[in-house]
């Protein structure tokens, strides 16, 4: 069949110096490429917290709800290793190595029937071993509710296989800079969890099937709606035996860098799991909260950070290509600091706010004051480790794009063992704020090792970098510590004049009132600080208009 070869514009001709980009180009790429992303990732984030907010309702923070989040979370380990943890990382560098090449199109069908038909192969094992051994994993998770979660796992384990073809989709459309469709996917999935949760709950013997079934549906869904894109884009490609799938130089290429970076995501993987096996054991509960409590956090990250990160890395990944270190250096530089932008200021007013915040979203007949006491106790420790989260998303790309999957999965490994020996310490006397407070630790160790990692290439301006950030960073604290004083003043009796008026008064209210003033004081202080990464988001948005 047919191939049409997809090429990147703008790279240079081959044996030619790559044009660098002008100051302030890099940033503006992000945000043109990233806004329509980020929008999209803000609506389905929104949707992912109706889809807590609706399992609060139907479940609150019950052992039926702990064994639904247990259940939903192994096929989800196992998603992180071949979905977008691995086939994004090792399949982008590749694919675009194909694509930077002329004449390939043969080539590059013969890669991706190899990638499709290993792909199927793999998961298909994986997703049947997995439904066989969910009585055996199940167990180590300490929950109330067993017989139900090996039930749910074996449900929605088959989720694994439909979201990992989504992501080999959504790898060949990010390499053309093609991303709508990866903001449409889980889109997709937050709504079929609520309509079934909804409208199968009658017909299942409790809501938690009802959920588990909705996920199978939307795994299904995010899939679907990219394969149009993709052949849309020209991409022809069917199945091909596994032995010749598995001699093609590309899938060879591609599994010596999805080694370590298995390793390195299943370092991560492992951490929420022991987290939860030990919030299990800290009490009812206290995994769910933990659950809500990190759906709050990847509000942000998924807007921003998990935006920013699909970007950069095609991005990145052509500039190390054709040796454009300059711009490289610019575009992650101004990656970082647009990430400080962001997350310091949202770290601040969430906890000024965290209370009226859980309440607004999450109260309910079955979310009580005890759950959430509960949530607000990991929340006031997830928040800190934002930034260092949201580095860490944008960090890891400057690696994959050199075709590095080793030092990350180094870096994973370490913190990974941070993170227990702190979690296994400070579970018991802070429980699920002792889990978060472990992460938020490791996250930021975790960052620290990526930069000096970096920094081993001296053709990247990681020492630039690092004092751009630093500095950028001190000035947000301190302009958001300012905005944040009289939020903690007037927050506080506006909720007290409004309560018991009904959740949407009582919390939602005071939330807003103190965002806005706390907006306002900030965006002021950017103005008259004549901030330069600010005025560069505000031409980008005034060329958009």
């Amino acid at each position: 069949m047919r191939q049409t070869e997809a090429a990147p514009q703008g790279d240079a001709p081959q044996g030619e110096a790559p044009l660098e980009a002008p100051q302030g180009a890099a940033q503006s790429s992000f945000l043109k490429s990233g806004t329509s992303l980020s929008l999209l990732t803000l609506a389905s984030r929104v949707l992912g917290l109706l889809r807590e907010m609706t399992k609060a309702s139907l479940l609150g923070t019950s052992a039926l709800s702990d064994a639904f989040t247990v259940a939903y979370q192994i096929p989800n380990l196992f998603r992180r290793l071949f979905a977008e943890g691995s086939i994004s990382v090792a399949f982008i560098p590749t694919f675009k190595e194909y694509l930077l090449e002329p004449g390939k199109g043969e080539a590059i069908r013969e890669f991706l029937s190899s990638m499709l038909s290993f792909l199927t192969a793999i998961l298909s094992l994986a997703v049947g071993l997995g439904i066989l051994a969910a009585p055996l994993i199940a167990p180590l998770f300490q929950v109330e509710a067993l017989d139900e979660t090996i039930l749910l796992t074996r449900i929605m384990f088959p989720y694994l296989g439909l979201v990992s073809l989504g992501a080999l989709f959504q790898g060949i459309l990010n390499s053309v800079r093609v991303f709508t469709p990866s903001g449409l996917a889980p889109i997709l999935l937050n709504l079929s969890f609520i309509v079934c949760a909804y409208a199968l709950a009658p017909l299942t013997a409790n809501p938690a099937r009802a959920m588990a079934l909705g996920i199978l549906a939307g795994g299904f869904l995010e899939a679907a709606v990219q394969f149009p894109f993709v052949l849309r884009r020209g991409f022809r490609f069917g199945f091909v035996g596994l032995k010749r799938a598995l001699s093609n130089p590309g899938t060879r290429k591609v599994l010596r860098l999805i080694g370590p970076t298995i390793i390195g995501m299943a370092a991560y993987q492992l951490n929420n799991v022991v987290s939860t096996s030990l919030a299990g054991a800290a009490g009812p509960g206290v995994a769910t909260s933990l659950s809500y409590s990190l759906h709050l956090q990847e509000l942000i990250l998924g807007v921003f950070a998990v935006s920013l990160g699909t970007v950069l890395l095609p991005d990145l990944t052509d500039d190390a290509k054709t040796g454009a270190w300059d711009r490289y250096n610019e575009r992650l530089i101004s990656a970082m600091d647009l990430i400080a932008l962001i997350t310091v200021p949202i770290s601040f007013i969430a906890l000024a706010q965290g209370d009226n915040l859980i309440r607004l979203l999450f109260e309910s007949n079955s979310f009580d004051d005890a759950s959430a006491a509960l949530t607000r106790s990991a929340f006031n420790f997830h928040m800190p480790g934002l930034l260092f989260i949201a580095l860490n998303r944008i960090l890891a790309p400057a690696f994959y794009a050199q075709s590095d999957s080793r030092s990350p999965a180094l870096a994973g490994i370490v913190s990974f063992g941070i993170n227990i020996i702190l979690a296994l310490i400070l579970a018991g006397p802070l429980r699920g704020g002792g889990i978060a407070l472990a992460l938020s630790a490791a996250s930021a160790v975790n960052t620290a090792l990526l930069l000096a990692f970096l920094g081993k290439n001296k053709r990247i301006a990681v020492g630039r970098a690092l004092r751009s950030a630093l500095g950028y960073t001190a000035k947000l604290a301190v302009f958001s510590a300012v905005a944040v004083a009289p939020v903690l003043w007037i927050g506080p009796r506006l909720t007290g004049r409004l309560a018991g008026r009904g959740r949407l008064i009582s919390y939602g209210l005071p939330f807003a009132a103190s965002a806005l003033l706390f907006a306002a004081i900030g965006i002021g202080l950017l103005v008259i600080s004549r901030d330069k990464q600010a005025r560069n988001i505000a031409a980008q948005f005034r060329r958009k208009r």
